[in-house]
C-alpha cells in the first residue's frame, strides 16, 4: 500500500507493524524511532554521505563510520572530494580504473546480466546509460553552459518527468549494451580530457546549477557531484551483482 505523507509530515506510528515495508524516494528526515524493532533493516541514503550528514543510532552518528567503512571497501572512493587539478586526475583514474574491474566482472557473467533488474532497481546497462545523462547534466549542462546535452541513450532519474522535464530527449528504444558502452567509454573520455587541462582558476569560477539556474555552483561542486555519481552508482551496481551471482549458486 502505498500512502501519501506529503499533507501530515509529522504523522505518528505506536504499536504499528512495518515489517518488511519498503520506502522509496521517501522523505526520513529528523524522523524519530523510539523503541523499535530494526533486526535486518536496510538503509540506503546516498545523500547522507554530504557534509554535515547525519544519522543518530542509539544516540551515535554512524554517518562519518559508514563513510570511513565505503571508502576502505572501495579503495579511490576518499578522493572524489580532491580540490586542485592533480587530485581530480588522480581521483578520476581511480574511478575509471574500479569501473574497467567491473566492466570484466560483467563480462564473464553469464549472457543477458546486464539487463538483470534486482528488486525494481535499475539493470547494469541501465546504470551505465544514468550516468551517461550525469555527465551531461553536470559537464555538458553544467559546467559547458549547453542547453541540451543530452545523449539519447541516457537513462533518466524516475522523477525527470515527475519534476515537469521533457522526457522526450531521450530514446524509448531499447539500445545494445554495445551501444550503451561505447556511448559510455566516450563519456568518460570527455570528463578525463576535461580534468586534464583543467585550472585552479576554472575550477573556482561560477556555473549556473542545472537543475536549479539560480542557484551558482563552481565548476569544481560540479565535478564533485560527477564523481559522488560514479561511486554511488558503482555501488549500486556491485550490489546487485552480489546478489545475481548468489541467486545461481
Amino acid at each position: 500500500m502505498t500512502e501519501d505523507l506529503t499533507e501530515s509530515p509529522s504523522r505518528e506510528f505506536v504499536d504499528a507493524d512495518l515489517t518488511g515495508a519498503r520506502f522509496t524516494r521517501v522523505d526520513l528526515s529528523r524522523a524519530v524511532l523510539r523503541a523499535v524493532d530494526v533486526q535486518d533493516a536496510e538503509i540506503d541514503a546516498p545523500w547522507l554521505m554530504e557534509q554535515g550528514g547525519v544519522l543518530l543510532v542509539n544516540g551515535v552518528n554512524v554517518a562519518p563510520l559508514v563513510d570511513a567503512e565505503l571508502d576502505r571497501r572501495f579503495p579511490g572512493r576518499s578522493l572524489r572530494r580532491a580540490g586542485d587539478p592533480a587530485g581530480l586526475r588522480e581521483a578520476w583514474a581511480a574511478l575509471e580504473s574500479t569501473w574497467a574491474a567491473t566492466l570484466a566482472r560483467v563480462q564473464a557473467m553469464p549472457a543477458g546480466t546486464v539487463e538483470v533488474s534486482v528488486a525494481g532497481e535499475w539493470s547494469f546497462a541501465q546504470t551505465l546509460r544514468h550516468l551517461v545523462m550525469a555527465t551531461d547534466v553536470w559537464l555538458g549542462r553544467g559546467i559547458r553552459g549547453i542547453e541540451q546535452p543530452y545523449h539519447p541513450i541516457g537513462q533518466p532519474n524516475a522523477e525527470y518527468a515527475l519534476d515537469g522535464l521533457d522526457p522526450s530527449v531521450f530514446s524509448t528504444e531499447q539500445p545494445s549494451y554495445d551501444e550503451v558502452l561505447a556511448v559510455r567509454a566516450g563519456h568518460v573520455a570527455l570528463v578525463r580530457d576535461f580534468i586534464a587541462t583543467v585550472t585552479p582558476e576554472l575550477l573556482q569560477e561560477e556555473r549556473r546549477n542545472p537543475w536549479d539556474p539560480a542557484h551558482p555552483e563552481t565548476v569544481l561542486a560540479c565535478l564533485h557531484v560527477i564523481l559522488g555519481e560514479e561511486w554511488e552508482h558503482h555501488r549500486y551496481a556491485v550490489r546487485d551483482l552480489d546478489q545475481i551471482e548468489a541467486s545461481a549458486t
